[in-house]
């Protein structure tokens, strides 16, 4: 029994022992928990559970509001954006304003196109689609076969494509079901009389700009202005049917009608043409004109702008070269040389000179074409008739002076712009009086010494033709219907003078260097130019002329005057320039409906 009790005891205190050191080490795990983040006790913190749910809270908060901004406040810019990443801008065309001539007659107007364009990721044949571009749009087949296979998804193909051409490749693509190619409309500029008067009318590019003439000119006019199409594609830029575009209409652009007469601008380009091939010139040019206006019934120069097909333009053809080039005038310039003495009443036409047969002008001697090897006793109209260079040159520096002479030509509007509509005029080359050496006003006298725009002497000669009044050269007659008012300048002459220079120009024509220029039943009153070509040397060429022929009709009430020049020609003005001006002054009279009087 005793021995069971100690037993016992044993075993009690054991269990004691057991129960505390379980104590001990459960106390030690909650002491552990409460030290850790969100634990309580000592060690620990008070909130617990409270702070993490804090952040969980501010997380979900900022993910709400990152939603509500995305969402909401900035939803609409990126709708924008990405309805704008899967938007194709396309431009529509506005339809350019119609060219006239003065009876009505179009001479450039747009017409109904079509723009054929591919998504080259959509084309499954290439070389299968190659031929039918070649076979309806014309080409070869390198022009199309690259654009196909284009890493694009946006390719033109052909601009501006003759709507039935367009329709009938439509069809051939949709019957050999091959995608990838599509339409829009546009609009071509289409000539109804083909190339003529494609200078003055210029170029139109693809996109709707003009490039030269009239139509790079009067380009704000003309245009209108542009739309804008927003196209809707989808995956890989393949056009959604069916989707909403955005349109802006086309505001068309503003009709002209010009001064043209197309009947006399086709024989002008037609006559003009058959001369430089027959004199061997290097090119031709015309100009016919209204000098009692300033407006301009006919221009060209060669070679001729084939508007109607750019394949076939040579160089320098987009030229307008009575505006855009200069030239020594020749002889022609002896009409103002005569007219600034008459006005200043230093000479008259039947004042008389002894003329020997070479004259010193500054450190040369000038003689005539001729071929003159005497002295001769000339008047003013004898020199004119026979386009004596010694003679003119002679009566310039003894009886006009070099500060008159200067004077003269300025009032004529030499060596400055004419203002006329149409682009790269320049003032050409003449010295002012400052810069006068001792051969200048010699050498002036007779159209040498200077270089200047063919358009300087039509505007010159019309003043003469027109009673002493200047008139700007110009195309434009009416704008939307509306007339153009171009501005006459002062008085430069009497009319008295331009009486006195016609009558001898009337003699040049009927007895003169110009008889090839007469035309049956008609007074017309007219100077032979032949200029001389500069060489490289600051010398003249041989046998290189700038023939020329300037002239108005009827004589005693001008109508129509004409220029006609031919750029290094071996021939004389007198076999040349003359007749091919007789040629285009009887059409441009007969056109104008001026009958004959007599």
């Amino acid at each position: 029994m005793r021995e069971s009790r100690e037993q016992r005891r044993s075993d009690w205190n054991v269990a004691q022992g057991e129960a505390s050191s379980y104590d001990e080490a459960s106390r030690a795990r909650s002491q552990l928990r409460a030290q850790r983040f969100g634990g309580s006790g000592v060690g620990g913190f008070d909130d617990g559970l409270d702070v993490v749910f804090f952040f969980v809270l501010m997380a979900l908060l900022a993910v709400a509001l990152r939603l509500v901004w995305l969402q909401v406040i900035k939803a609409p810019e990126y709708s924008e954006a990405a309805r704008y990443n899967r938007m194709d801008e396309l431009t529509i065309h506005a339809r350019r304003g119609t060219i006239y001539d003065r009876n009505g007659n179009v001479l450039a107007i747009s017409v109904d196109a079509k723009t054929v364009y591919c998504n080259p990721t959509e084309i499954t044949d290439p070389s299968a689609v190659t031929t039918l571009l070649v076979q309806h749009l014309g080409g070869e087949r390198g022009d199309y076969l690259p654009l196909l296979i284009e890493d694009e998804t946006f390719v033109y193909l052909k601009r501006a494509a003759d709507v039935n051409k367009a329709e009938a490749l439509k069809t051939a693509l949709e019957e050999a079901k091959l995608p990838g190619v599509y339409f829009l409309d546009d609009t071509k500029r289409d000539y109804p009389y083909g190339n003529v008067a494609g200078q003055v009318l210029g170029i139109v590019g693809v996109d709707g700009d003009g490039l030269s003439g009239l139509e790079y000119y009067y380009d704000d006019i003309l245009r209108g202005e542009d739309g804008v199409m927003m196209m809707e594609t989808g995956i890989g830029g393949t056009p959604i049917a069916g989707a909403t575009s955005i349109v802006r209409d086309a505001k068309n652009g503003t009709d002209i009608v010009t001064s043209l007469d197309i009947d006399v601008q086709m024989v002008s380009e037609e006559k003009i043409t058959e001369a430089v091939e027959r004199f061997q010139a290097e090119s031709g040019s015309v100009m016919v004109t209204d000098p009692k206006t300033g407006e301009i019934l006919a221009a060209c120069s060669t070679p001729l702008l084939p508007v109607s097909d750019f394949s076939q333009m040579e160089e320098g053809s987009e030229s307008l070269k009575p505006v855009n080039a200069s030239y020594e005038p020749g002889s022609i310039f002896k009409i103002l040389t005569s007219a600034i003495g008459i006005e200043n009443e230093l000479v008259t036409p039947w004042t008389t000179y002894v003329v020997p047969a070479w004259v010193e002008v500054g450190d040369d001697w000038v003689g005539d074409d001729d071929g003159r090897d005497y002295t001769m006793t000339m008047s003013l109209t004898e020199m004119m008739r026979r386009s004596s260079n010694a003679g003119l040159a002679t009566v310039a520096q003894e009886s006009i002076g070099a500060q008159l002479f200067s004077e003269g030509v300025a009032a004529f509007g030499i060596g400055k712009e004419t203002g006329i509509d149409y682009p790269g005029e320049g003032p050409g080359i003449v010295r002012t009086l400052e810069e006068y050496d001792g051969s200048t006003t010699g050498s002036m006298a007779f159209g040498q010494g200077l270089a200047i725009p063919a358009v300087q002497m039509v505007r010159a000669v019309g003043i003469v033709a027109n009673g002493g009044i200047p008139n700007t050269p110009h195309f434009a007659c009416f704008l939307n219907g509306e007339r153009v008012e171009w501005p006459q300048g002062e008085q430069v002459i009497s009319q008295e003078t331009c009486d006195q220079v016609t009558q001898m120009m009337r003699v040049v024509v009927d007895e003169g260097t110009g008889y090839q220029a007469d035309i049956e039943g008609y007074d017309v009153a007219g100077k032979t130019g032949t200029g001389e070509q500069a060489d490289e040397d600051g010398g003249y060429r041989d046998d290189a002329f700038v023939s020329s022929f300037v002239g108005f009709a009827p004589a005693s009430d001008p109508e129509v005057l004409v220029y006609v020049g031919l750029n290094n020609t071996p021939y004389l003005a007198s076999g040349s320039a003359a007749p091919t001006f007789s040629s285009i002054m009887s059409e441009a009279l007969n056109d104008m409906g001026i009958p004959p009087e007599s």
